[in-house]
């Protein structure tokens, strides 16, 4: 080995890229453990010594997910409400975020403060009085019973991230539109909207992931397995005497793309609008 390679070992083995490989390698490990024993057969799932790849490579679990267990349906059910929660909250919250970043209002420090109070709340807090008034007008077992109350929870958080982007765009655009005779409404949309991309994609993305995964109001107001979502239905995978772990990690690999390629997709406009909300806050 030459003297200029071991030169370029030595600056690159330093305490800071060892913890950073360790930090990778400590994210990227279970993920590569869930894809390859969702391909095993059921016997090397738990085998021991363990496979570290699949062989015989199989696809019997993920057949086994949608056949035996409806997966698809559940799918189904995650996927719309999911997407509905989020278009509410992204349609509201940019409007509330330009109110409170741009019109003058008497409350306004202390309904931030109450806004940022309630996107910290615990959901188990009023998950009982949920399932009484969802009993009471008849929503249990319904899709509106999860897109209200998701709607609802995650409105805050969105706004927050929506508000800073918005006070980072500048003034003169808005005023350079009025001058031209645009209503308050075409300048909105036609201006401030286009500018505010990345600030609405951050808030989608996490507004998705965080409806995505949502467990404990899922099970309790969707309780059927006819309404039931990602969740709910793999935790409830199986029977009290076998847990069928090869078709659980087959329904999880499944789970985690949408999210997956939500974030890769729009992964600039995420961090831009997060460096924005930091900055601009």
């Amino acid at each position: 080995m030459s003297y200029r390679t071991r030169t370029s070992w030595h600056k690159w083995i330093n305490p800071l890229n060892l913890a950073v490989l360790a930090v990778v390698l400590f994210i990227v490990l279970p993920i590569y453990w869930l894809v390859i024993s969702s391909f095993k057969t059921p016997v090397n799932v738990g085998s021991f010594p363990p496979q570290y790849f699949p062989n015989p490579v199989s696809f019997a679990n993920y057949g086994s997910a949608f056949s035996h267990y409806g997966f698809g349906k559940y799918f189904v059910n995650s996927l719309t409400v999911t997407v509905l929660s989020t278009g509410l909250v992204l349609v509201i919250g940019s409007l509330a975020g330009y109110a409170l970043a741009r019109l003058p209002m008497r409350g306004k420090a202390p309904l931030l403060v109450t806004l940022l109070v309630i996107s910290v709340f615990p959901e188990i807090a009023v998950v009982s009085p949920l399932y009484l008034l969802m009993n009471q007008i008849g929503w249990l077992n319904t899709y509106q019973a999860l897109i209200v109350p998701y709607t609802a929870f995650n409105l805050p958080f969105a706004i927050w991230i929506m508000r800073n982007y918005f006070l980072g765009i500048p003034k003169e655009m808005e005023e350079t539109s009025r001058i031209d005779g645009a209503s308050a409404i075409r300048t909105y949309w036609s201006i401030i909207l286009p500018q505010a991309r990345p600030g609405i994609f951050t808030a989608g993305v996490f507004v998705f992931t965080a409806c995505w995964t949502e467990f404990l109001m899922a099970l309790t107001l969707d309780n059927s397995n006819g309404f039931r979502t990602i969740p709910v239905g793999i935790a409830l995978f199986g029977s009290p005497n076998v847990v069928p772990y090869g078709t659980i990690f087959a329904a999880s690999v499944i789970a985690v793309i949408p999210v997956g390629t939500l974030v890769f997709v729009f992964r600039k406009f995420v961090v831009s609008g997060l460096t924005a909300g930091a900055v601009k806050g």
